[in-house]
């Protein structure tokens, strides 16, 4: 059967398709910031590039004492030993020059310059697309090694329908498996902190490691379309996990609630105030280049639910957290859960069974978002339910693990004051 989408494919010969036939990443890069679309999305974000990062909060106050630089509990540890050696493997196979573009200091800005569209903004580390399959092969390993076997198949799935996408609309030179950068800051450790980075078209890990913790956010997982419809991966659909139960928390809740957490009927209501709907990010507001945003509670506390609602609601949650390795997707979700009264739910749009939405979950300490869009490289201008985005946050300050990274360099500098020397880190308190 013919999948949805391929009814808004561009017919053949379109402006929208042929102006960009022939460029490659750097060629696109230039044209994106003379288009009229492409451009005021830039505009809009450079006075937000490299601004000192804060954290995402709820009312422009951090909440303190949030996040604690300590050894992760049993059963909680990341998978620092597998990571380590992944990513020495790949500075050792790389030249001088490719490890100097490849690497920033822990706590470089650099880590903000991720972003999710698929025109590139800023040029960080490695561009995969142009590396050898050995060097490919070798970021992917320090992926994997990172992630949950689930997560790691979500984030290579992604790659993969970037890369359809490019074949489906005849611009494989713009969206392909490879096209997205990868950058390593500090150096692989088993105690100091480091991490790595990989952003490109409708994908972004930011991993950060202090001893046995882990932080990886923010993390942008999106689609479009969300389905593949041809071999060799024919039948590839993302994101059921996180869209089914959002739906059927919305139609089991009691209509009074369901009328709170609505914040507005439809996905471009009338009743939104400007600006609500972003040129590109829509309705999401946790996007690239939003680290200080400021996003206020709205719709209803998670407690004022039934038990089936929030049984709904920890779905989600598992989804959301699911490309986490075991430890770390433990220690995220006794976090999550550790908020659950502080914890808020809010949607946008219809909740019929083939109406597109948003929604957003966030306490203190994560922000999920969801959002369906209207087409970038099919045609709808409405949105669908076949291009998604999703997004994680660590809000108050821990995204990137800022946070983790300050109490340890705090640490740092007292031992480094008391001994007179250069200490490593100890990651316990």
């Amino acid at each position: 059967m013919t999948a949805e989408y391929r009814q808004y494919l561009y017919p053949p010969g379109d402006p929208r398709i042929e102006e960009l036939k022939g460029l490659d990443a750097y060629g696109y890069r230039e044209a994106a910031r003379k288009d009229a679309f492409t451009g005021d999305l830039i505009r809009g974000w450079e006075p937000l590039y490299f601004q000192p990062f804060r954290g995402v909060t709820s009312d422009g106050n951090l909440i303190q004492d949030l996040y604690q630089l300590t050894l992760a509990r049993p059963g909680e540890e990341a998978p620092v030993e597998a990571m380590t050696a992944a990513a020495t493997n790949l500075l050792d196979q790389l030249s001088g020059q490719a490890r100097e573009q490849l690497c920033y200091p822990v706590d470089g800005p650099h880590w903000q310059t991720w972003a999710n569209p698929e025109f590139m903004q800023h040029d960080t580390g490695l561009r995969l697309e142009y590396q050898d399959e050995q060097t490919r092969a070798l970021v992917l390993d320090i992926v994997q090694a990172s992630l949950s076997e689930s997560g790691y198949d979500l984030a290579r799935t992604l790659m993969r329908i970037n890369g359809f996408l490019g074949d489906m609309v005849g611009l494989p030179a713009l969206m392909n498996d490879y096209s997205y950068n990868f950058a390593l800051y500090g150096h692989p450790s088993h105690t100091q902190p480091w991490g790595w980075q990989l952003f490109g078209h409708h994908l972004a890990l930011n991993c950060f490691i202090a001893g046995t913790q882990m932080v990886i956010t923010p993390v942008f997982f999106g689609a479009e379309p969300n389905t593949i419809d041809e071999d060799p991966f024919n039948g590839t659909t993302v994101f059921e996990g996180r869209i089914e139960p959002a739906r059927q928390l919305m139609q089991n809740l009691a209509p009074d609630l369901r009328d709170k957490a609505q914040t507005y009927a439809h996905l471009v209501d009338p009743a939104m105030p400007a600006g609500r709907v972003h040129p590109g990010d829509e309705r999401h507001l946790a996007g690239a280049f939003q680290d200080n945003r400021v996003i206020p509670y709205e719709g209803i506390r998670l407690t004022d639910m039934d038990d089936t609602s929030q049984a709904l609601v920890q779905d989600i949650i598992e989804d959301f957290t699911g490309y986490l390795p075991a430890g770390p997707a433990a220690a995220r979700r006794r976090e999550i859960s550790d908020h659950y009264q502080d914890t808020w739910f809010s949607w946008i749009g219809g909740y019929g069974d083939d109406e597109p939405f948003y929604y957003r979950i966030q306490s203190p300490v994560v922000i999920l978002e969801l959002d369906h869009h209207c087409g970038v490289f099919l045609n709808n201008t409405e949105p669908k339910k076949f291009h998604i985005h999703t997004l994680m946050r660590t809000p108050n300050g821990n995204d990137y693990g800022h946070e983790l990274l300050r109490q340890a360099s705090t640490a740092s500098d007292t031992t480094t004051t008391a001994s007179g020397g250069n200490k490593e880190m100890a990651t316990q308190t």
